[in-house]
């Protein structure tokens, strides 16, 4: 088979993947190629063993279309979630369900380049431990924080290294594809494909969490700037308020809005005396606290809701300012701290009446994600089929790990 013709049947499998169930008339607009020349593709996977006949679509009139999807267990992802204290790995199947339990590594971020072996090991030990042969796993998806090119494949805030990048180094150690992206790129290209933001042009999906990420869809597409970095809503200098941010400058919107500043903030009142439901918050298990201070608000604690509603008023802020420059028609609030729910609309949308041109604002709309922690490992997903169908730049064998016929 030549690469050009098992690259264009992979790239009928990802269709498949991100489409669900297809018609060849779909899948030939999808990959832009005839119909004849899609449906002898379509039915090489389907007597290979990798596409399934599906039945047949309602007609209004004339012959009814036959429909295809993929094979159940077909292949499988490797998820990986990253943010500063935790690792999650998970591993779904081609219908985006999770296969097994997510594990969760007490893995910090940092500079230290001797840490991508030791991701790469607990990679290895947990693909082992699913049972699943390698040559049914179609890659491995990172999401972590930070400034990420996920065109060179390294990260200009964590595991930085001295050569190579953090994919290639991963590779030749998984011998796996590999494909990392910014956290919150992942969590909106997951509210793309399978969330809130489905079919939508123009999406503002904000990720709560121990930052203030943002991910962009612009005219469909999920925009990442001119060298992958876009989306720093943390980083707007909003406040002149002498706290120093992780970024190294003062003021950004991340030192009163992220969920690390509403443990501190719910602390420090709890020492003062304020009355409320929690007690004993430790400052060395702060997801923990983040969860219980979100879950005591959900239940009406006044101090909580105090807190969720001031960083939320906040986040705001920084939003109207989105909204001015872009002009959205959705924002999205995703990620850890979306559990929260409509206690982060109340005010967030206060501020954006405060702020906000009405005219500009008038037609735009607030929604939580339902995809809430698992978005990341959801896009981290999504990021290795996006480029299933692609030759690696140096050598060209992309993916050729995945044989078409199982």
């Amino acid at each position: 088979m030549s690469e050009k013709r098992y690259l264009f049947k992979k790239k009928l499998i990802k269709s498949l993947y991100f489409g669900g169930t297809l018609s060849s008339a779909d899948l030939s607009a999808i990959a832009q190629k005839n119909i004849q020349i899609t449906s002898k593709a379509i039915n090489e996977l389907v007597d290979e063993g990798s596409v399934l006949a599906a039945g047949y679509a309602h007609s209004t009139g004339g012959r009814c279309p036959q429909l295809f999807s993929l094979k159940p267990g077909l292949m499988y992802v490797v998820a990986v979630a990253m943010d500063q204290l935790t690792t999650r790995i998970s591993l779904l199947n081609m219908e985006n369900n999770f296969v097994g339990e997510v594990r969760e590594l007490d893995f910090i971020l940092s500079n230290q380049s001797t840490l991508i072996n030791e991701l790469a090991g607990h990679l290895n030990q947990f693909i082992l431990d699913s049972g699943i042969p390698k040559s049914k796993i179609a890659g491995i998806g990172i999401g972590m924080p930070g400034f990420v090119d996920s065109e060179k494949g390294i990260n200009h805030s964590f595991l930085k290294v001295q050569e190579g990048s953090i994919v290639s180094i991963l590779e030749k150690i998984t011998k796996l594809p590999v494909s990392i992206d910014n956290d919150s790129s992942l969590i909106a290209l997951a509210e793309f494909k399978i969330g809130a933001a489905q079919g939508k042009q123009n999406v503002m999906v904000v990720n709560i969490g121990w930052g203030i990420g943002l991910g962009m869809i612009l005219n469909e597409k999920l925009y990442r700037g001119n060298d992958g970095l876009a989306g720093e809503l943390s980083h707007i200098p909003l406040f002149t308020n002498d706290k120093i941010c992780t970024c190294g400058k003062m003021g950004c919107l991340e030192t009163e809005t992220s969920l690390l500043v509403v443990v501190e903030k719910a602390m420090r009142g709890l020492s003062e005396g304020k009355p409320s439901i929690l007690k004993n918050l430790n400052p060395e298990n702060v997801e923990e606290a983040a969860e219980l201070i979100l879950n005591a608000a959900i239940q009406g604690d006044t101090f909580a809701v105090e807190l969720i509603s001031e960083a939320g008023y906040n986040i705001g802020r920084g939003i109207a300012i989105l909204v001015h420059i872009l002009n959205p028609k959705t924002i999205i609030l995703s990620g850890r701290g979306s559990i929260g729910g409509k206690l982060w609309t109340t005010p967030i949308q206060q501020a954006l009446n405060e702020h906000c041109i009405p005219k500009i604002a008038e037609n735009l709309n607030t929604e939580i994600s339902t995809l809430g922690s698992l978005a990341e490992l959801y896009g981290a997903a999504a990021l290795v089929m996006e480029h299933y169908d692609e030759v690696h730049p140096k050598t060209k064998t992309r993916n050729t790990l995945i044989q078409i016929n199982n």
